[in-house]
């Protein structure tokens, strides 16, 4: 069987309680891992039961301690009643991890208004509502800290027009909340991943995967990030070693959002014409001629 080893001492989180929403596969399933390996108690949250259960088994084989909840963060009621079952279970929470969302790739003018209202309220209101959530139940008394899984937008998100739009909401809020929140002892900080290898690269077609072979020899490192990676920055973030950084986004991204070529750009069309303000006058044309 194989076991996780985090780069952190192990005991970095004994007694505390975790909520990592996603956590039944990719990122979310090893910032649980991580987590549950340093002493904490994870508790993970997703819409399906079996992977979930699959995750938990993992964890606790490996001797962490671990539990599971099904959720639909698009859902107010539902989110309440995973609240309502962390009170009851364990009567406290030290952190949270927003990982849950999802998205599909599509040129812009062909995302639906449906598609669209769907990712938004994934990526970005669900986010919101967990965060509020979980502040309102715990951490308005109690202190505690947020890590934000977002994405590598900064230059736009050619594509996926809607989940570019949602995570630059959600590192938005990560700002806001960081302020709004820091009377009560609230970290609210945002993790964006570049290009992860891993399970969300197994659900994209092929023609997305042959153009994530050109993204990776675009990349300044020349390769994807593991999810590991992305855990073990989650978990600084949600340590006391992050004790003094609130509203910040830390890019784990190999520098790609500094260098990409990732959206092919044929010759404009119906390009404007270029723009030149400055007209000569007759005189100068004519003094141009003798």
């Amino acid at each position: 069987m194989t076991t996780y080893r985090s780069i952190f001492r192990d005991d970095l989180f004994v007694g505390q309680v975790f909520l990592v929403t996603g956590g039944g596969t990719g990122i979310g399933r090893a910032i649980a891992h991580e987590l549950a390996s340093l002493g904490a108690h994870v508790v993970i949250a997703a819409r399906k039961e079996e992977r979930l259960k699959g995750v938990v088994d993992e964890i606790v084989k490996g001797g962490g301690e671990a539990s599971f909840h099904t959720v639909n963060i698009r859902d107010e009621e539902s989110i309440q009643a995973l609240f309502a079952a962390i009170v009851e279970e364990h009567g406290v929470l030290h952190g949270l991890v927003n990982n849950a969302g999802g998205q599909f790739p599509s040129p812009a003018q062909y995302i639906s208004t449906k598609g669209w209202h769907a990712v938004i309220e994934t990526n970005l209101t669900g986010t919101f509502m967990v965060s509020r959530e979980a502040f309102c139940r715990f951490f308005q008394e109690n202190g505690g800290a947020i890590v934000n899984i977002v994405a590598e937008m900064w230059r736009g998100f050619p594509g996926m027009a809607h989940t570019g739009a949602a995570r630059a909401g959600v590192v938005n809020l990560t700002q806001t909340l960081a302020v709004e929140w820091a009377h009560a002892g609230v970290r609210v900080n945002a993790v964006a991943p570049g290009t992860i290898e891993g399970h969300g690269l197994t659900q994209y077609d092929d023609g997305i995967k042959e153009m994530l072979e050109q993204v990776r020899k675009d990349a300044p490192l020349k390769r994807f990030g593991t999810e590991s990676e992305v855990a073990s920055s989650v978990t600084y973030l949600l340590s006391p070693a992050a004790g003094y950084i609130s509203g910040e986004t830390m890019r784990v991204d190999g520098a790609s959002s500094l260098w990409r070529k990732t959206w092919d750009i044929p010759e404009p069309e119906n390009a404007p014409a270029p723009y030149h303000g400055w007209v000569e006058t007759q005189a100068e044309k004519e003094g141009a001629t003798q």
